[in-house]
């Protein structure tokens, strides 16, 4: 005879083995893959804790677990990532987008001019060029990438939340050569080289290299982008950028370096840390 998997059933075996497996978080994980594969939402979960799975639900549920279980971010099983109170499609081969990035994008609205022109460098799945262009109705977004992979997934985010975004294919400001605007931000890699090895395994296994290796203290990029931006930004323009632990102080001056900038600020995301950094074009 077969056996019957009910809702209540199948969760109660997920969180035990899901847990057996070093997931924190085992049982909201189950609730949220179940509701992906059975299309319903988590009240729909509690309210049909007896009703019985079907072969497909189920089959399409245990890929799920399966690939969760080898440590796979719950986001690319999903598809999807909250971020900035939007919802953005997510794929593997391009960075999930985090809360802490959140900042970047509340101190770039705090800063935009009206009619601002706004470069996003490294705009991956397009999470904060997308929050902007729809906080920012008057303002005109590029984005630039030297992925592919992550322009295709920006320029479906863009479309998904019906708004405008440049998308350029390329490396830092060569795609936008010659051109001058109000705000630059930048999510650059920050993390650095020797670290990658001891990220969760979720990261380190499964999230693009590229969009996280920083070079040996993780600054390489700032090298590139503070003291080329200057040549991008029209004047009292705006450079924001994101970093990582314990930088701020590196980045700052950086910033002072160029002689370039003036209203060096940072900025803290919801854990206290320092995440944000930026200047002001003199």
């Amino acid at each position: 005879m077969t056996e019957t998997w009910t809702i209540l059933k199948v969760l109660s075996w997920t969180k035990g083995y899901l847990a057996e497996k070093g997931i924190e978080n085992a049982r909201l994980e189950a609730e949220w893959m179940l509701c992906s594969a059975l299309g319903i939402d988590r009240v729909g979960l509690y309210v049909n804790y007896d009703k019985p799975l079907t072969s497909a639900e189920l089959t399409a549920f245990r890929t799920m677990v399966g690939r969760r279980a080898k440590r796979e971010p719950l986001q690319y099983i999903l598809g999807s990532q909250d971020f900035y109170g939007l919802d953005f499609e997510v794929s593997p081969g391009v960075l999930i987008p985090r809360h802490d990035t959140e900042v970047l994008v509340q101190e770039a609205c705090a800063r935009s001019p009206k009619n601002a022109r706004i470069l996003d460098i490294g705009v991956g799945s397009g999470c904060i060029a997308v929050a902007l262009a729809k906080n920012l109705a008057d303002a005109e977004i590029f984005g630039v990438d030297p992925s592919p992979e992550a322009l295709d997934l920006a320029a479906r985010n863009a479309g998904r939340h019906a708004v405008s975004v440049h998308l350029l294919h390329g490396s830092l400001f060569e795609p936008v050569a010659g051109q001058r605007f109000d705000l630059v931000v930048s999510n650059p890699p920050y993390i650095p080289t020797a670290d990658l090895s001891g990220l969760q395994a979720e990261v380190r296994d499964y999230e693009p290299r590229g969009a996280l290796d920083g070079g040996i203290d993780g600054l390489d990029f700032y090298r590139r982008i503070i003291p080329d931006a200057p040549c991008y930004l029209n004047e009292g323009g705006w450079l924001l950028v994101e970093m990582g632990i314990g930088q701020a102080g590196e980045v700052l001056a950086l910033f002072e370096e160029t002689g370039r900038f003036s209203g060096l600020f940072t900025a803290k995301d919801p854990g206290g840390v320092e995440r944000v950094a930026g200047g002001k074009k003199i």
